[in-house]
């Protein structure tokens, strides 16, 4: 006969954390310990990527800065690989821009580290509850508003902004896709209007700021 505890431990989603700083990860263990059951926790990139392939966890919090592999290039590559576990950066990095690239790579949370303690675990409760979490101190109507700009492109217009940030011309990049160079000169134009920008520099650089050019 299974007590009570062990039912509700088997039920718990299960974690893994990913800092390259023992006391910090200590910390967000200390935090979770009631609502997950922690599988492992790794001090890089490189480790992240392995552990999420052994374990499958439901739920990743890790840091963006580690060495080896960042943790956005961490998720990228899981998401590439197919692995749908739900992330939780969190992140000294205060820049909104890097908060709307992070959700475009696929994570579910951002959260910024002086709000940890505060944030935390309700990001985690509404993160495994389907939901998006972003520290209310960057801005989350900012953040939601960027994302739904980025929404609003199709992957053709995508495909033309990366090439335009690679360096292509527009004829280069009309050839390279088979269409006609005013198709491309139409899908900047339209871009700018959407990113609410007014030249191909400034078009680069907002693509850079919200994790479109990788």
């Amino acid at each position: 006969m299974h007590s009570a505890r062990t039912i509700r431990a088997a039920t718990r989603p299960s974690l893994i954390i990913a800092d390259d700083h023992r006391m910090v990860a200590e910390g967000i263990q200390h935090i979770l310990d009631d609502d997950f059951d922690l599988l492992d926790i790794v001090a890089d990139g490189e480790a992240l990527v392995d552990a999420v392939r052994q374990f499958a966890p439901d739920l990743v919090v890790a840091d963006i800065n580690m060495p080896k592999c960042n943790g956005m290039d961490a998720l990228k590559r899981l998401r590439q690989a197919g692995y749908d576990t739900r992330f939780v950066f969190l992140t000294m990095h205060i820049e909104p821009a890097l908060a709307v690239a992070a959700l475009r790579a696929g994570a579910s949370g951002y959260i910024v580290k002086n709000s940890a303690g505060e944030d935390l675990r309700s990001a985690a409760q509404q993160v495994m509850a389907g939901g998006t979490y972003v520290t209310p101190a960057l801005g989350a109507r900012y953040i939601s508003g960027q994302l739904m700009d980025v929404q609003n492109l199709t992957s053709k217009q995508i495909q033309v902004l990366r090439l335009v940030g690679s360096g292509l011309r527009s004829k280069q990049i009309a050839l390279q896709l088979g269409l006609s160079v005013r198709t491309v000169e139409a899908h900047k134009y339209t871009m700018m209007q959407v990113l609410g920008v007014h030249s191909t520099l400034e078009l680069v650089r907002r693509a850079e700021d919200l994790g479109l050019l990788f």
